[in-house]
């Protein structure tokens, strides 16, 4: 759980967008375009149908003419390329009229009942026009400048649970289609992807009757941008049982791998051997540019002697020169020790194609309310003897120099965005990140001055500041993962690296580039199927997309 081992965690396929998109592939599901009336300056109405095994959605949205003025990804923009919402069930001429009405309001509007998530993106105005200029003329787009950014579109704004009235997602239920976490969100994040693609395609219909349409190859291999920043730090802090039950599921998906007994004549040796070279050709072909982390050359140096390896473990059935009864856990072990972090983690994602079956079941179990609760019958005892025995970093982490409390977490008042400043720059800013060394340590000492056999029921009547922190204690004692080991208002704390655990990891994004160690930019279903290879099932590993050449 050190900030900086999460943030070399590697999208696999228990990240939800792999896995809900396998999912849809094993389900088949039905997305359809049913109105697409845009002009062609680029204002309309788009509505797709998306049919699941059970349910049906609508995803509604607006297209507007890129405007230069008070265009930005922030909240605080007053113009987006395009406004859409999720709804449970088919299109209404209702739906349609109140969303046109609502969503240009923002905060100020109001979902309806049946609204799952409103959402809002922006071309890439330079490739996104490269793109159109190509399908008009009769030509396709030109690869490499597509591949500097890998989308049309990025997304600005994926808002649900209640936010702007849609509906909560506890309310939805295990049995819903889009009940399992943030599935809702990153759906609409395809449809963004798909709608990129069509609008592009349909306005270069206007422009000329000699358009192409995209390559099927090159379609698949755009995503759809995406942007974050400090915002996730806080989910990270505020869901610690679903970090730790999706960190858990993928541990557990690794260690199935792992213990895997293979030999060389083995056809899951050749299987990840060719997964490894795919991920490898990928990193070669990455343009972006990278501050914090590890260039994707040098990853891809080092995955060049995982194939090696591999090629060793398919040709003679050892690992260096030795014979073992569990190669890739050998394997695992050696990569730690002498590949970047970044290298042995994709080693690690890659091993769970290995498992699939066993993976998408753990997937599916992967969940996390965000609620914590008091036990009022523990004593002060056992709950001061558990967080000695759970957070031993925490509390010995050096609260008392300068340095401990430099930054303070807080919001802007002018956009409501989550900010990082120094302390002595904002001195009435309320801190809003979560303390857990001083808390901790604040808990420690006033539970070590009570009769070690008082329920924390009473410590809590005469130390209420401790509820929460003890709830939360009391709520993750039996979870292995679920905090991170850093004190957040500390100097030394690098934010980015919290940011890339849930964009990367957990989100699934690729090319997670960074800026100011505090901001990250990323593709979301970068080389994923279209809705005909979703109609058609065609399963398979899609991740890793290869340049579309010709």
């Amino acid at each position: 759980m050190q900030p900086e081992r999460l943030a070399a965690i590697q999208p696999s396929r228990l990240s939800i967008t792999r896995a809900l998109m396998n999912r849809m592939l094993r389900e088949r599901w039905d997305i359809s375009v049913q109105r697409f009336e845009v002009d062609a300056t680029g204002e309309g109405t788009v509505i797709y149908s998306i049919r699941t095994l059970r349910q049906e959605f609508s995803f509604i949205a607006f297209s507007r003419p890129p405007s230069r003025k008070a265009r930005t990804g922030r909240i605080i923009g007053q113009a987006w390329d395009m406004m859409g919402t999720l709804n449970e069930g088919p299109a209404t001429e209702g739906d349609i009229a109140s969303a046109r009405e609502e969503l240009p309001k923002l905060y100020r509007g109001r979902a309806t009942p049946n609204a799952l998530v409103w959402c809002r993106a922006n071309r890439s105005m330079r490739i996104f026009d490269q793109t159109l200029a190509a399908l008009a003329s009769g030509k396709q787009p030109d690869i490499d400048g597509l591949a500097e950014v890998c989308y049309l579109m990025r997304n600005t704004g994926l808002d649900g649970n209640g936010t702007f009235g849609t509906r909560s997602f506890p309310s939805l239920g295990t049995d819903h289609d889009l009940g399992g976490p943030l599935q809702a969100q990153l759906l609409t994040a395809y449809l963004m992807r798909e709608y990129s693609c069509d609008l592009v395609e349909h306005l270069a219909r206007h422009q000329s009757e000699k358009a192409v349409p995209l390559d099927p190859a090159i379609r698949r291999y755009l995503g759809v941008g995406n942007g974050s920043a400090l915002g996730l730090i806080f989910f990270v802090h505020r869901h610690p049982k679903l970090i730790g039950s999706w960190i858990e599921a993928r541990e557990r998906a690794i260690a199935l791998a792992r213990g895997l007994e293979l030999d060389g004549g083995d056809v899951r040796v050749d299987m990840l051997l060719q997964l490894v070279r795919r991920a490898a050709t990928f990193r070669r072909q990455d343009r972006m540019v990278y501050e914090t982390f590890a260039s994707s050359a040098e990853v891809a140096d080092d995955l060049e002697k995982v194939a090696v390896a591999l090629v060793e473990l398919r040709e003679t059935g050892m690992v260096g020169g030795t014979r073992t009864r569990y190669p890739l856990d050998t394997l695992a072990n050696w990569f730690a020790e002498e590949l970047r972090p970044e290298a042995s983690e994709t080693f690690l994602s890659l091993l769970i194609e290995l498992v699939p079956d066993e993976a998408d079941a753990l997937a599916a179990r992967v969940a996390g309310t965000d609620e914590v609760n008091v036990s009022p019958a523990q004593t002060c005892q056992d709950l001061a003897q558990e967080i000695r025995q759970q957070y031993r970093w925490a509390l010995e982490t050096d609260m008392s120099s300068p340095e401990a409390y430099r930054y303070v977490w807080y919001k802007s008042e002018s956009a409501e965005e989550p900010r990082r400043g120094a302390r002595d720059e904002v001195p009435d800013a309320l801190d809003l990140g979560l303390d857990v060394c001083g808390g901790l340590q604040a808990l420690v000492a006033d539970l070590e001055e009570q009769e070690p056999l008082l329920p924390v029921s009473r410590f809590l009547m005469k130390h209420p500041e401790h509820r929460y922190l003890t709830a939360r204690v009391q709520t993750l004692a039996d979870l292995v993962y679920h905090t991170p080991t850093a004190n957040i208002n500390a100097e030394d704390f690098t934010p980015i690296h919290l940011v890339r655990l849930m964009n990367a990891g957990i989100h699934g994004i690729d090319k997670t580039r960074d800026f100011l160690r505090r901001n990250l930019r990323g593709v979301l279903y970068h080389g994923a199927p279209g809705p005909d290879d979703i109609r058609a099932g065609r399963e398979g590993v899609w991740a890793y997309p290869a340049e579309p050449r010709p």
